[in-house]
């Protein structure tokens, strides 16, 4: 599935009305963004402060800053390819519990200083060291199986895990907190939980100057080990609204913007329709999805998800909610995923009389009045939480309440705070969430084992299937092996599982946009969710 580049057509009015309302005239944009450009220098556009530029911290520092300066010994590459990063090649056991990583003998530190074994050690030990202690990075499975990592010899690093763990690659290339910070950034202490002496990476960027919630600048890294970037510097300006990012992009005051919602669907198709301006659309990264909890009696009914995933007409409101820049998903996970590619799609195709025949079955009647369904004087009420600040969930849960009504069934809404949907979703407080997977790189392993363990709100979605202990175990099973040929089969069977419950019914793939001046070239998007590639850019 893949997305091409939009042609640009001319709206000279919407020009003229952001120009406007921004308050400067064409011939000063031109002149800031020309010496923008004779200076090198790409100025983007970001909703927040990139905060602190610590590898081995999360929230508020943000991860796309953090991978410009810091990297993975291994990288995550098209359709979840693992490539090599600062571990030029390794080397894993036949049992699965032993990883030798060779590391690059030309990556040096953005001070000079070398890369070498003794200081991925002490990056690893840190880390595990604030995992033991205090449960800081206990989400990242791998961590809690790392028996040791020691160093072979200056350019080798053995790292040993207490059981099999076929994921620990792929974990090793996510965005935070195993990426490598140079000795000099180390505190005396070496407990990077206070903070860093310095911003030591062996990334493509150095930041270079920080003014918070104004900007950061990140200058070139001189001693990058890989292809250095022909944009000298990169600066990040901090503009929390999407629409004055999109005004100061119009001016010519900024030169991209990039991101998941990065503006509002009608901006986004505004600026499509501007001759001086450039749009892609990334491949999908993520899926929004229904997650039903079928602990609840009037969702623990297969027939009665199944007629609710049939009842709404998925392809065209996902088309009009987005305007087009999503597609309407079928599989649970994308299959640009690995392991995905042999699931078949979930067979959802809009048919509201045969929902209503399925619900017939569940025995939920409609009432004298016909307009609402009841089972043993019980109304079928259910409860849908969504994101209050996202408005794309919140036009799709409209959209599914008013065709829910339809046949009967009556959804309330209800909007939360991120935080407290996210609290209510690990405590199992929920009857339908809109949420998504966590996508590239993540999946599917973490997909299937937040699936499979109780903690987190998708375990209760197998809770009413009759395999359900037979497909944990599986699950389980899957995350150990060490046959390639036999992890795919064991995927394809689990996955397919877990789309025929209908308790997951994906409803659009989530991607990035990015819009940018014509004289910004070689922009392309990384697989990674969160990162982006910046490197390739050249500006005219």
């Amino acid at each position: 599935m893949k997305f091409q580049k939009k042609s640009i057509v001319a709206s000279l009015l919407v020009s003229a009305v952001l120009l406007g309302l921004a308050g400067c005239s064409s011939s000063d944009s031109a002149s800031k963004a020309d010496n923008a450009k004779q200076d090198n220098v790409l100025t983007v556009a970001w909703p927040r402060d990139v905060a602190e530029m610590n590898p081995h911290v999360y929230n508020p520092s943000q991860m796309f800053a953090q991978t410009m300066v810091y990297e993975p010994l291994v990288g995550y590459g098209e359709d979840g390819k693992l490539v090599p990063m600062l571990a030029k090649s390794w080397d894993v056991s036949k049992d699965g519990k032993t990883y030798i990583f060779h590391l690059r003998s030309n990556a040096q530190f953005s001070d000079g200083s070398k890369l070498d074994a003794e200081v991925v050690k002490r990056n690893f030990d840190e880390v595990l060291r604030q995992t033991k202690e205090n449960g800081t990075h206990s989400w990242l499975t791998v961590l809690t199986k790392i028996k040791a990592v020691d160093v072979v010899d200056d350019a080798t690093v053995k790292m040993t895990l207490s059981e099999p763990y076929y994921a620990t690659l792929q974990e090793l290339a996510v965005a935070r907190p195993v990426r490598i910070l140079g000795d000099a950034g180390f505190p005396s202490d070496d407990d990077t939980s206070k903070g860093v002496k310095e911003a030591v990476g062996t990334g493509p960027w150095v930041l270079k100057e920080y003014k918070a919630d104004d900007y950061a600048t990140f200058e070139r890294n001189e001693h990058y080990w890989g292809i250095k970037s022909d944009v000298k510097e990169i600066k990040v300006k901090v503009i929390p609204d999407a629409e004055t990012s999109a005004m100061a992009l119009e001016k010519g005051d900024i030169d991209l913007i990039i991101g998941e919602g990065a503006v509002s669907t009608e901006t986004f198709k505004d600026l499509q329709k501007d001759d001086t301006l450039e749009t892609q659309i990334s491949e999908p990264y993520a899926t929004r999805q229904l997650v039903m909890n079928t602990t609840r009696d009037t969702l623990s009914d297969v027939r009665v998800r199944e007629a609710l995933a049939m009842s709404f007409d998925k392809a065209t409101m996902v088309d009009s909610v987005t305007a087009g820049m999503e597609e309407a998903a079928d599989h649970v996970l994308s299959t640009n995923m690995p392991y995905t590619q042999d699931v078949k799609a979930q067979d959802v195709a809009y048919d509201p009389k045969k929902a209503a025949t399925l619900l017939d079955e569940a025995g939920w009647k409609l009432n004298a009045s016909g307009t609402a369904r009841e089972k043993d004087g019980k109304p079928l009420e259910i409860e849908m939480m969504y994101v209050s600040a996202d408005t794309i969930q919140k036009t799709m849960a409209e959209t599914m309440q008013s065709e829910w009504a339809a046949i009967g069934v009556k959804v309330n809404l209800v909007s939360e705070e991120l935080a407290n949907q996210v609290k209510r979703f690990k405590g199992d407080d929920f009857d339908i969430n809109l949420f998504s997977n966590y996508g590239t790189p993540y999946d599917p392993h973490t997909f299937v084992n937040i699936v499979a363990s109780e903690g987190f709100g998708y375990h209760v979605t197998m809770a009413s299937y009759d395999k359900q202990q037979q497909l944990n175990k599986e699950i389980k099973g899957v995350l150990k092996s060490t046959d390639e040929k036999k992890r795919q089969a064991m995927y394809t069977d689990i996955l397919t599982q877990i789309q025929q419950q209908y308790s997951i019914v994906p409803i659009s793939y989530i991607n990035k946009i990015a819009v940018y001046q014509d004289d910004v070239t070689g922009l392309h998007f990384a697989p990674n969710r969160d990162e982006h590639s910046f490197t390739d850019i050249k500006l005219k």
